[in-house]
């Protein structure tokens, strides 16, 4: 088929399938929708005795991983919550940097592709590692640390890096090293991963901490302040002061600010003689940037003492249990002891718990926690039961044994759940249809940034792809809720979502006449295994009614979607029945929700 009618065919069919759906939407609004029967559910029986079904099961994989798979039902079943969790936290570890060092590696005219490593190498690695597919990289190997992944992806949408950023865009290794370093801290110390992330290069090059110099008045030299601003900012402790469960702390009626213009000179000038780990001190000023691959752009920061500010008292966090008096460090430390002591006054502030906490049940459960679930997640963080602050393993099972993450779709109604990120939409339909290449390796064709409004390490600024507290004008402002993800649901993605998923569900799979062999990396779904259920297309709906909404598609949808599959000719052994089925299912409003 030409090029163009195949622009022209997706056209037709989006618009179609968009615009049907749009009146469903409407007519939905007036029938249950994501309104599940609580049943015994809660009250009898501890939140972690769970799950008590493959809707329980489907729902909490949903939170926990990229999207739920028959296997991991069963074996979420079979084990039980807190056993399938301890099992996640033993899982090893899948890293990026050990892949992009194997494609560069690949000899000339390989079987397995190109060995150019540029940023499309590094999404393609997260897309392996995060959806679980075949590793040609280590084979026989398919990654299954899928909560480790999916608790990086949230960390990295508030350590934000970017490939945006000029400095980075041609440094692969050094943005994959560091979401390396996220998914190594994903169920580690908060301390350790706050020290991580600040001597880390890329974070150094991304918010100009690399480089950094005492003040020199005959230079008119002052310490940069942009990664002193943003660790406290965005990565530790917010604008203002909180209470526990994350309301803001106003004892005189108006919020109180958590630190100063002074504070962030403080934080500047610790941060000063800090810079690549193969930087000689000649070089200080103009160490450049290296080939990606070479250790200066892969491993911490080193101090260099000629350049740090250590004749300066600095004024840091002052709050009542502050491990420097006053809040003040006196000079005279070297950059490591100082880095140390400034690292540990922000780790101790009393906002850092219900800030980090926050965030990461908006990320993997509700965009809109009530108070008492941040309260008592933030309670865990601060003692993990064992006296130890700052245990984000800890943290993430409090967030997903919670009983509002389990139950909270039956109590709170329409406050309750989040806007699907776009980008997992892809992953997730990838993960039900287990999709893979005939050489293993994945080409995304081109930048889903373009499509689905995000990619990993992507963002166009630090705020990440949306803000925490980002709400939607209309009901959900007037109801005085937040909506992170409808930041970039714009008019234009809105649009280009659908086309996207539409483009792969309906010319990416295998048996397409689409690709040929000469398109051995393009990530081709098995559309088999739901094929065999397309003669009975109440059946097929049932078991994506499963995998994709966890059981809580509404009577009203069901209905629409058998009515539409019925009067589709059962052809092409079935395919042309799940194509729709997964298409229309991946726009739809419903699935668009996670509850």
């Amino acid at each position: 088929m030409a090029a163009c009618s195949i622009g022209h065919a997706r056209y037709l069919r989006a618009f179609m399938f968009f615009a049907a759906f749009a009146v469903i939407g409407n007519v939905g609004a007036q029938v249950a929708s994501h309104r599940p029967d609580a049943g015994f559910h809660y009250g009898f029986e501890a939140v972690s005795a769970g799950p008590f079904n493959d809707g329980d099961a489907a729902r909490f994989l949903t939170q926990a991983t990229f999207g739920p798979s028959l296997a991991e039902i069963a074996n979420l079943r079979t084990l039980g919550y807190s056993a399938w969790l301890d099992q996640q936290f033993a899982a090893t570890p899948s890293y990026q940097e050990p892949f992009l060092d194997w494609v560069r590696g690949l000899p000339p005219n390989s079987p397995s592709g190109s060995s150019s490593v540029y940023q499309q190498q590094r999404l393609e690695t997260w897309f392996i590692n995060s959806v679980g597919m075949y590793d040609p990289s280590s084979p026989p190997r398919v990654h299954d640390d899928q909560l480790r992944q999916r608790v990086a992806l949230a960390l990295s949408e508030i350590f934000v890096t970017s490939d945006r950023n000029g400095m980075l865009l041609f440094q692969p290794w050094a943005l994959g090293s560091f979401y390396d370093a996220l998914t190594r801290n994903a169920f580690g110390s908060y301390r350790s991963l706050l020290q991580d992330v600040t001597l880390h290069p890329a974070m150094g090059i991304y918010l100009s901490m690399a480089g950094n110099r005492k003040p020199d008045a005959a230079l008119n030299i002052r310490p940069d302040e942009n990664y002193a601003r943003e660790i406290l900012q965005l990565f530790s402790v917010g604008l203002n002061l909180l209470n526990l469960d994350g309301s803001l702390y106003m004892p005189s009626g108006q919020p109180v600010a958590t630190y100063n213009q002074t504070v962030v000179r403080g934080f500047a000038h610790v941060f000063t003689g800090w810079n690549f780990n193969d930087c000689a001190l000649s070089d200080y000023d103009d160490c450049g940037y290296y080939n990606g691959y070479e250790p200066g752009m892969r491993q911490s920061m080193t101090s260099f003492e000629t350049y740090h500010d250590n004749t300066t008292d600095k004024q840091l966090l002052k709050y009542d249990t502050a491990v420097l008096p006053n809040g003040i460090l006196v000079h005279g430390g070297t950059a490591p002891v100082e880095l140390t002591k400034a690292l540990d006054n922000i780790y101790n502030h009393p906002n850092v718990a219900p800030f980090i906490c926050k965030q990461l049940i908006q990320r993997l459960v509700t965009s809109n926690p009530t108070p008492g679930y941040v309260q008592r997640v933030a309670t865990v963080f601060n003692n993990n039961g064992a006296g130890a602050r700052g245990d984000l393993k800890a943290v993430v099972k409090a967030i997903l044994l919670d009983v509002e993450a389990r139950y909270g779709h039956y109590s709170q109604g329409d406050r309750y759940g989040k806007l699907r990120e776009p980008m997992l939409k892809l992953a997730q339909l990838w993960r039900n249809t287990v999709a893979r290449s005939s050489n293993g390796r994945i080409n995304l064709i081109y930048d889903p940034a373009e499509s689905y409004g995000q990619a990993p390490q992507r963002s166009r600024s630090v705020f990440n792809f949306f803000r925490p507290n980002f709400q939607q004008p209309g009901e959900i402002r007037d109801l005085g809720l937040v909506s992170p993800e409808f930041q970039i649901a714009t008019d234009s993605l809105i649009v280009s979502t659908p086309n996207d998923l539409e483009f792969r569900i309906f010319y990416n799979y295998i048996g397409s006449d689409h690709w040929t062999a000469q398109d051995p990396d393009t990530a081709l779904m098995d559309l088999a295994p739901l094929s065999t259920l397309a003669a009975a297309p109440a059946t097929l709906i049932d078991r994506l009614n499963l995998l994709m909404l966890s059981g809580q598609m509404s009577p009203f949808m069901r209905q629409t979607l058998l009515t539409r599959l019925n009067a589709l000719p059962n052809a092409n052994g079935g395919r042309d029945r799940v194509q729709h089925a997964l298409y229309l299912i991946a726009i739809s409003p419903e699935y668009s929700i996670q509850k």
